[in-house]
């Protein structure tokens, strides 16, 4: 009968144990990179014990350098900042923007009192009038928005612009991508009208938007469509032409397969197109995103929808004292956003695609 030493069954169990805490640790490290914390893996990696002195090179890297870099900004930024005058006063240093920062987020937090205690009212006041036989009235609340509620009307207002411009270029890329006939009719086009500024087309939107629509009693305020539409015409370019370059570029032997097969063109395009094409078009998809975000907040500056464009443009006209010190809040606000954004198409890729390419 044969003796299994318990040392070697222990050490067998620990080294099992590893291993899967490893691979646990590299699924981990492709979601870590798509959510830009890919420094993260190096920190359990050498927790585990694994090579710690190599992973102390990656820490550093990956975690300390950036950190290293953003507090070089920090000290530069409230270093000089005090040194430019404006006509409001010296530049804000970082202590003045956070303090602004704050000042936002408790007027936020006032506002959404004051339209809580609104809303309350109104609803004892319909209860009357229903005990009393009457019909309920519905009253708007007419005060200021709050800065979070700016940011989610830009944000309402990015993604209709970008699923317009979605709409309009996946099936035009495609068609361009497939057809060289197609290829050649749109690429004039493209090449005139991908360069036009968002403050070229604003003027133009604005016109046929106030020609279609009289009042602001449709289901969306004329400003957030002159927005939208604004996005959508300078955001569909990237995707178009990704997406078109991603078909033209599907391996030739799967056209010929299909061929063979006789697939019909629907079939064509959603069982081979597409999944080819895939990763280029996700490709024009973040970048149209990303153009999308920026133009944004120029088209609501001049349209005067509620959201952080406007909010700049207000501030700007203020003049007062924290004005400067709320657009730098602003302006940080809209690259954090921006940052998310581009995150949250990079997992839409890495979930839906083959590979993660950048």
């Amino acid at each position: 009968m044969t003796t299994v030493d318990p040392n070697f069954t222990e050490s067998a169990d620990r080294e099992a144990r590893r291993a899967r805490l490893f691979t646990r640790i590299n699924t981990a490290d492709k979601w870590f990179q798509v959510l830009g914390l890919s420094w993260a893996t190096p920190i359990l990696r050498a927790a585990a014990g694994d090579n710690p002195r190599a992973q102390a090179k990656d820490i550093w890297r990956l975690l300390a350098v950036p950190l290293l870099a953003i507090a070089a900004f920090l000290f530069l930024w409230a270093a000089l900042a005090p040194k430019v005058e404006t006509s409001l006063g010296a530049v804000p240093g970082p202590a003045q923007v956070w303090d602004e920062t704050v000042n936002l987020h408790e007027d936020a937090v006032a506002k959404a009192e004051k339209r809580a205690e609104f809303q309350a009212k109104v609803d004892q006041l319909n209860e009357r009038l229903i005990a009393s036989g009457r019909d309920p009235k519905e009253r708007a609340y007419t005060g200021a928005p709050s800065y979070y509620q700016q940011i989610w009307t830009s944000i309402q207002t990015v993604f209709f612009g970008f699923l317009l411009a979605t709409l309009v270029a996946v099936p035009l890329g495609i068609l361009a991508g497939l057809s060289p006939t197609a290829n050649a009719g749109l690429n004039p086009l493209i090449q005139i009208f991908k360069p036009v500024s968002p403050l070229a087309w604003l003027p133009i939107v604005t016109m046929i938007v106030s020609a279609l629509a009289a009042t602001d009693e449709g289901l969306f305020p004329k400003s957030f469509i002159i927005s939208a539409v604004t996005v959508t015409l300078c955001s569909l370019w990237p995707t178009l032409i990704n997406t078109a370059l991603g078909v033209a570029s599907i391996d030739k032997d799967l056209v010929n397969v299909s061929k063979v097969l006789k697939m019909n063109t629907w079939t064509k395009i959603t069982k081979l197109v597409l999944p080819s094409a895939l990763p280029l078009i996700f490709t024009g998809l973040r970048l149209s995103l990303g153009v999308g975000w920026m133009v944004l907040i120029a088209a609501e500056m001049l349209a005067q929808n509620p959201g952080l464009g406007k909010f700049v443009w207000d501030e700007f006209q203020n003049g007062s004292s924290s004005s400067l010190a709320r657009i730098m809040v602003a302006v940080l606000t809209i690259g954090i956003i921006g940052f998310l954004l581009d995150r949250v198409m990079y997992a839409l890729q890495s979930l839906f695609t083959f590979t993660n390419n950048r």
